[in-house]
């Protein structure tokens, strides 16, 4: 750190702003420099002036870092790169029909089976990072290891970032608010910027678009989730991310799925949907409270994964005609590839 440009430390770290800010320390035509060469160019008098002890101020940046780090969940040493789920039990108390399941950042699971089955108390598990103390028995590893207590007990870092189907606002913000708000809590240098992304992001989600200046409360509910993926996506620290039941969330569920995925999150997806099923790498059958069994989506089903997405771009351009008031024509969707 002490050899690393002034530039290059607030690309890694840009809370570091704030250190130098309260420092009162302006390194404008010095970001080249290193933090000692900055605080050599002073004088002794300049120093005394500003009531600077450069030992001191050097000594400390390394530690407001690690405490931020540790604050907003950034540590490089505990990112989350792989999650692992070892078997427990049922309801009835019958062995879970696997011995353990990993999954990878930038990776999509998939969890079916009906209400009732136990979905949620997998979810609950992982939230969890249970160690054989939930009723299930399971056992929760991070990058192979036993978890570090964190993503049990600190609010500041949650493993899993949950997207539910019904996503209703009652506070009384604009779209840009709620985004610079999220954002300033994670200390972004750039809070506008990024709530430009994120809205770009959300939009190209959503069947209809939204500006900056809508008010949250006034979001249809496609929209809402759209705003919540983006959002997730961009700025939330926590690894995994559980969308429940996106096939009627309003919004493209491809490129929700394409967006998290290529923002290094684990997604677990729950759905009933053979489409979005088949989008995942694998996808864990349950039953009975229990994993019955996981499934690798295999090529056949990749084969019929891409004459879905034909059937499903129909339906989509259908429903969008009758938003927009048209006629269907059987003609218009055969050339669409409906046979």
């Amino acid at each position: 750190m002490t050899h690393t440009s002034l530039k290059k430390l607030l690309e890694e770290y840009p809370f570091a702003a704030e250190y130098l800010e309260q420092n009162k320390l302006n390194i404008n035509g010095y970001e080249d420099q290193t933090l000692d060469e900055y605080l050599n160019h002073f004088t002794e008098e300049e120093l005394e002036e500003l009531a600077l002890d450069k030992d001191k101020v050097l000594s400390d940046l390394p530690v407001y870092i690690e405490q931020m780090c540790s604050f907003l969940g950034l540590e490089k040493e505990n990112q989350v790169r792989s999650l692992t789920i070892l078997a427990g039990h049922d309801k009835s108390g019958n062995p879970e029909g696997f011995e353990a399941l990993t999954a990878n950042t930038s990776q999509i699971i998939s969890i079916v089976g009906p209400t009732g089955s136990g979905k949620s108390r997998l979810l609950a598990d992982i939230e969890w990072a249970a160690q054989n103390d939930t009723p299930t028995g399971r056992t929760i590893r991070i990058n192979g290891e036993t978890p570090d207590k964190k993503w049990r007990f600190s609010s500041n870092n949650k493993l899993v970032a949950q997207l539910s189907q019904n996503m209703n606002f009652v506070m009384d913000l604009t779209v840009k608010e709620f985004l610079n708000m999220h954002a300033k809590s994670r200390l972004v240098e750039d809070p506008d910027s990024v709530t430009t992304r994120i809205l770009e992001a959300a939009n190209h989600l959503a069947g209809e678009a939204f500006e900056l200046t809508t008010p949250v409360t006034s979001l249809s509910g496609g929209q809402s989730r759209a705003l919540m993926i983006a959002d997730t996506a961009i700025l939330s620290s926590s690894p995994i991310v559980l969308i429940d039941e996106i096939e009627n969330a309003g919004i493209d569920r491809k490129k929700a799925l394409d967006l998290l995925v290529t923002s290094d999150k684990i997604v677990l997806m729950a759905t009933h949907d053979p489409l979005l099923a088949l989008m995942a790498d694998k996808r864990i059958i349950i039953k009975n409270g229990g994993i019955h069994k996981i499934i690798d989506t295999s090529k056949e089903e990749k084969k019929l994964l891409v004459k879905l997405e034909e059937l499903d771009s129909i339906i989509q351009t259908a429903r969008q005609n009758l938003r927009m008031g048209n006629e269907l024509s059987l003609d218009e969707l055969t050339k669409k590839g409906l046979k």
